[in-house]
């Protein structure tokens, strides 16, 4: 390309969206110029950080919210059906990066490990049975596994298993293709890969504070480096927000009609950590619940092996905490600041459509360790207290806008992508699965945004992706093809 043709794209956030976006971007437009901007002083500090998120490398193979019982009593996999395919996306792109050098040592940043889905209860063994039954027939769930007998059970996941009455009825299905993934130390690796490209730079303790479109549809982007109070400006023909929660205070800046009545509720995540070598080498897997009657996606209790550099640990929860920040090192005045003329019918509505998630809410922050420890005894029946300290993770911000389907006032659970109508600026807003489908979220950014570009991109996209326009849902042989490859790109074939 051209240098007359060069574009130059600000990203905000040096978390695993931007950090996939830039390394991605960079790929494809190697002639293009990244900036990127984060007001803390390293990548990953946020959502990303290993410590904040519970690292599950998200593929529906244990996540029941994402196999929905429907009011006939079937079960729709549609959803699992997508998020498995976006994950083996991500996986082709981390697998290009090793294997051309631009990342080094997969297993500092993934690692296989069973996912298990465990439940208790008629109604929920009925369930779990009817969604093993509808998934394992397809070639990406070819290999699970189904079982409610206690014996069998106890080889999957021994902690689990002792102590529980004989005569408990649970159950149990359990994919050994999982993976558990360090997000934090994936995105370090990329915005390395983004600071050594020639076209890039990366600046820390620079906090992005305004936005202003020029006539040429170029973005003045007001930025202000923490280190000695200075005022920069920068030009930017598009803006990737990819911020975490302070992307709807940021995207509110922009003044684009789409941040109108739009606005969000930040909750923390708390979880339950044991350390204790003994315990933590008796469960090898993920192992995901049944999130509790009436309550959001979000609640979905699940006890995760975990591997954070060369620490071992496990993890139970989430339980939920509410607060006015938008991030873990924000602002108490963060949620109130965001409060505008454009939102407060919709944060109004939203409260009132939502007592059950406020009341929820609340309730988990009343909790105290032993009320904690009591839902930990559902999943491992003799915890014992001194074996599990309490550890807050990362702030989430759940997208709340008006819909045409729901109204007013609709919780979004799960990404959202928000474009301004001339595809200049790009925010990225959710959680989970959000870090799993990065690359996923890439491509549909790049699709929208730069319709000029895409045609020709696409032959270089298909080499980085082999799957990119392709069905990995519909063709089997190519996903087997594609998953031997990147297993052993990954070490993932271990």
């Amino acid at each position: 390309m051209n240098n007359t043709d060069s574009k130059k794209v600000i990203l905000i956030g040096a978390g695993i969206m931007s950090a996939t976006f830039g390394s991605f971007l960079k790929e494809i437009e190697p002639d293009w110029n990244i900036k990127l901007f984060e007001r803390l002083d390293s990548p990953a500090m946020e959502s990303s950080h290993g410590q904040n998120n519970a690292g599950t490398g998200h593929a529906a193979l244990c996540e029941l919210n994402y196999t929905v019982e429907q009011p006939d009593g079937s079960v729709d996999i549609e959803k699992a059906k997508e998020i498995n395919e976006q994950f083996e996306v991500s996986l082709q792109f981390w697998s290009h990066l090793v294997r051309n050098g631009r990342i080094d040592d997969p297993e500092s940043f993934i690692r296989p490990l069973p996912h298990i889905s465990f439940v208790y209860g008629e109604d929920n063994v009925n369930f779990l049975k009817k969604r093993y039954e509808a998934l394992s027939p397809l070639p990406m769930f070819a290999g699970m596994e189904y079982s409610e007998d206690h014996a069998k059970l106890a080889e999957w996941m021994p902690l689990m298993m002792e102590g529980r009455a004989p005569d408990e009825r649970v159950a149990a299905s359990r994919m050994d293709g999982g993976t558990d993934v360090n997000f934090g130390e994936l995105t370090r690796k990329m915005i390395k890969d983004i600071s050594d490209h020639k076209n890039a730079e990366v600046h820390y303790r620079h906090e992005v504070v305004d936005f202003r479109q020029r006539e040429n549809s170029q973005w003045e982007v007001k930025v202000r480096n923490l280190g000695d109070g200075s005022i920069e400006y920068h030009v930017a023909d598009h803006i990737f927000i990819g911020a975490g929660g302070h992307a709807i205070p940021l995207l509110q800046k922009t003044g684009i009609p789409e941040s109108r009545q739009l606005g969000g509720f930040p909750i923390s995540g708390t979880f339950l950590v044991c350390n204790n070598p003994e315990v933590v080498d008796r469960h090898d897997a993920k192992v995901y619940g049944k999130e509790p009657k009436g309550t959001p996606p979000m609640t979905v209790p699940h006890l995760d092996r975990r591997y954070l550099e060369d620490k071992t640990s496990l993890l139970f929860g989430p339980f939920a905490a509410i607060g006015p920040k938008f991030l873990k090192a924000g602002s108490n005045t963060d949620l109130f600041k965001s409060i505008k003329s454009n939102n407060v019918l919709t944060l109004l509505s939203a409260g009132a459509k939502n007592l059950p998630l406020v009341k929820y809410s609340i309730q988990q922050v009343m909790m105290d360790k032993e009320d904690r420890m009591k839902e930990l005894r559902k999943f491992v029946p003799d915890a014992k207290d001194e074996d599990w300290d309490l550890h807050v993770a990362g702030k989430r911000v759940q997208v709340i806008k008006d819909t045409e389907e729901h109204g007013r006032g609709y919780i979004q659970f799960g990404t959202e992508v928000v474009h301004s109508e001339d595809n200049t600026v790009i925010a990225l807003l959710g959680e989970s699965p959000g870090a799993s489908v990065s690359v996923s979220t890439a491509l549909e950014v790049f699709e929208r945004s730069f319709p000029d570009q895409i045609g020709k991109w696409t032959p270089r996209i298909q080499e980085i992706i082999p799957s990119y326009g392709h069905s990995l849902i519909e063709d089997s042989s190519l996903l087997e093809q594609i998953r031997k490859s990147t297993a052993g790109d990954l070490n993932l074939d271990q």
